[in-house]
Order: C-alpha cells, then sequence, then structure tokens
C-alpha cells in the first residue's frame, strides 16, 4: 500500500513538474516566456568565494523568485528546456529551443522570449537563433559569470535586465539580443573576449547596441547582418546538420588535419587560420584538394578582432575557399552548417555572398 501511494505521489509530481512554471496575470504587461538551459547563472558552488562550481543546477522557477521585483515588468512563463553548462551544448538542443521559439512566438499571447544559458557557446546560440528564428519579437539571451551561490552574483540583474529588454517595445526587430553586464550586444556581433571576468562579453567590429541599467532600455543603433524574419534558414522539419569540423591554426600546424576530418565524415572545413585566415604551404594544399572534391573551405581566424580579406595573402579563388568576412570560426561554422543544409550545391561565389550578407 505505502509503495502504491508512493508511485501515486511520484506520478503527480512529475505531472506538475512537466507544467510550465507561471504566476498570477495582469493585462497591461507584456507575457515573457524564460526558456532555462542551464550554464553558469544556475550554477552553483560550494563556497561563496570559491572559483569551482557545478552549472546547471537551479531551476527556472528559483531562478526567478531570487529576482527581486522582476514580476514587475513582465507576466513570466517559466519552462526548463535543458539544464547543462554550455560545454556541452549541441546542435539537438539548438533545433529543440529553435522549435519551442518558433512554437511560442507564432501565439498572439507571447510577447518575448528570454533564455538563459551559459557564458562558453553563448555566442553559437545566439547566432544559430538569429538565422533560424522567423519572428521580429524580442529574443533575448542571458547569462552570468558568476555563479547564483557566488559572492556578488551578477545572474539576478542580467536575469532582471533581460527580461526588461524583452518587454520593451524598442527590441522588436533587431533579432537575437545578448543581454549582460549592463549592455545590449547582437548575436551576430557578440563575443566573448575574456575567460572569467563578469565583462567578458564585447562587440568589437560594431560595438553595444544599448544599454539596460536596471531595467531602463536605451539602443544606439540597428544590429548588424541579416537576421530572423529575412534570413532564408529555416530548421523545419530538420533533424540534424551536416558535420562542419574547424582546424586550429598554429606555427607548424599539421597539414594532415583536413584530410582525416574528410574521412572522418566532414562536410565542410572551417580553418581558424593565423592572422588574416593564414595556414602553411601544406594545408593550403589540403584545402586545395578538399574544395575541388566539393568539399567547402571556409577561412577564418584565431585572432579575436578583425575581418578575413578575400584577396589577401591568401586569394580565395586560386584555391577554391570562401572568406568568413567577419564570422569568428564558431559562427562561420554554424552558418556554413545551415548553408550545406539548405544548399546541397552551392558554388563557392554564392557561399561567399553569404559569408558577407549574414
Amino acid at each position: 500500500m505505502k509503495k502504491q501511494i508512493f508511485n501515486s505521489f511520484l506520478i503527480i509530481a512529475l505531472i506538475f513538474a512537466s507544467i510550465p512554471f507561471s504566476t498570477a496575470q495582469d493585462k497591461d504587461l507584456p507575457h515573457i516566456v524564460i526558456l532555462a538551459t542551464g550554464g553558469t547563472i544556475a550554477g552553483q558552488g560550494a563556497s561563496a568565494t570559491g572559483s569551482s562550481y557545478t552549472a546547471g543546477q537551479i531551476g527556472i522557477e528559483s531562478m526567478i523568485d531570487a529576482v527581486p521585483n522582476i514580476r514587475k515588468l513582465a507576466n513570466l512563463t517559466g519552462e526548463q528546456t535543458v539544464n547543462v553548462g554550455s560545454q556541452d551544448m549541441s546542435v539537438d538542443v539548438w533545433i529543440t529551443l529553435a522549435n519551442r521559439i518558433n512554437e511560442l512566438l507564432a501565439t498572439d499571447d507571447v510577447d518575448g522570449i528570454v533564455i538563459t544559458h551559459g557564458t562558453d557557446t553563448q555566442e553559437e546560440t545566439a547566432f544559430f537563433l538569429n538565422l533560424v528564428v522567423k519572428s521580429d519579437k524580442p529574443v533575448v539571451m542571458v547569462a552570468a559569470m558568476r555563479t547564483s551561490t557566488a559572492l556578488s552574483a551578477d545572474g539576478p540583474l542580467n536575469l532582471y535586465n533581460g527580461v526588461a529588454v524583452a518587454a520593451s517595445p524598442e527590441a522588436t526587430g533587431k533579432g537575437v539580443l545578448v543581454v549582460i553586464n549592463d549592455v545590449i550586444l547582437s548575436a551576430h556581433s557578440v563575443k566573448k573576449m575574456l575567460t572569467t571576468p563578469v565583462q567578458a562579453f564585447m562587440a568589437p567590429e560594431h560595438g553595444y547596441l544599448g544599454t539596460a541599467n536596471f531595467g531602463l532600455v536605451e539602443f544606439f543603433h540597428e544590429p548588424h547582418g541579416v537576421h530572423t524574419v529575412n534570413s532564408e534558414f529555416s530548421i523545419d522539419g530538420i533533424k540534424k546538420l551536416p558535420r562542419v569540423d574547424i582546424v586550429y591554426g598554429c606555427a607548424d600546424m599539421s597539414t594532415d588535419l583536413i584530410d582525416i576530418m574528410i574521412k572522418a565524415g566532414a562536410k565542410g572545413i572551417i580553418i581558424a587560420g593565423v592572422g588574416d585566415g593564414n595556414m602553411n604551404k601544406g594545408t593550403l594544399e589540403a584545402a586545395k584538394r578538399a574544395t575541388k572534391k566539393g568539399i567547402p573551405v571556409v577561412r577564418a581566424t584565431r585572432v579575436p578582432v578583425g575581418a578575413v580579406l578575400i584577396e589577401g595573402e591568401v586569394v580565395d579563388a586560386d584555391y577554391g575557399t570562401v572568406s568568413a568576412d567577419e564570422l569568428n570560426p564558431q559562427k562561420a561554422r554554424i552558418l556554413l552548417m545551415l548553408a550545406l543544409q539548405k544548399y546541397k550545391n552551392i558554388s563557392r561565389e554564392d557561399l561567399q555572398e553569404l559569408f558577407i550578407k549574414y
């Protein structure tokens, strides 16, 4: 009998756990859905002054409850998509997340989305969503450099400001945004530039889109690049994306890496090249062999800031390669995966246009 009662309580608990978390509604406020994925913002450490912690330990309900006055900004509904450190973010989760965002924003009831995420791959998730979300409504990503249990945790204020931006009419039509450390950044331009300080995220090529100071939102300019409703990419009916690998450039880099990756199943290659997307002679020849086989090779750079020239020290037309323009290697990989999914036999010239366009 006790076992049956326990099982009944367990079933009820599971049912309630699957229901999205929400609070009392104010018809005068916008409805913002918070999709939680884990990360440092939901992490816990053994000590408030220590650097060791485990990501993705706090559920969305507890995160919202930890932010004073956040419900004065918007009617909030919380959903736990996954609960992982962003180093474990995957294409599968991206597709699930994008489909859920598109489903929610297609309704009249939802006015915007906030996504809690880890910082390590936040710029990649933001850029992916920027290319496949099909709505003008605000989509805002927030994160934290310190755990929820750390001294001077930055997550609560980042979440508060993220909800404020998502609830702002000014955020409409600006694509996917990242709100962290009081600034608003576009998915195209945002980069994690520092490993652990709270000011880790910057937009060195185009600058911040605006600021969010304790809920006061101000935009300075528009985001760069085509995005969301104007993007030609979609994940409707897509379960996976083609494999694209990244080769990291360095002095005396191994010249067989491209051949090995293609043999392992890569359908495209990104070079995180030295300087202006450069690589040694052996790797250049391997890139040329790959492009002749119809495997796209895109030259990005390991340098944090700056664009890769189409006709610099490496002339792309001579090797069949493509310049990533100002996209860093990890974002270039996402664009190439989506391009290969949509266009089965895309020409080098057309692929180059995509990297300039997005």
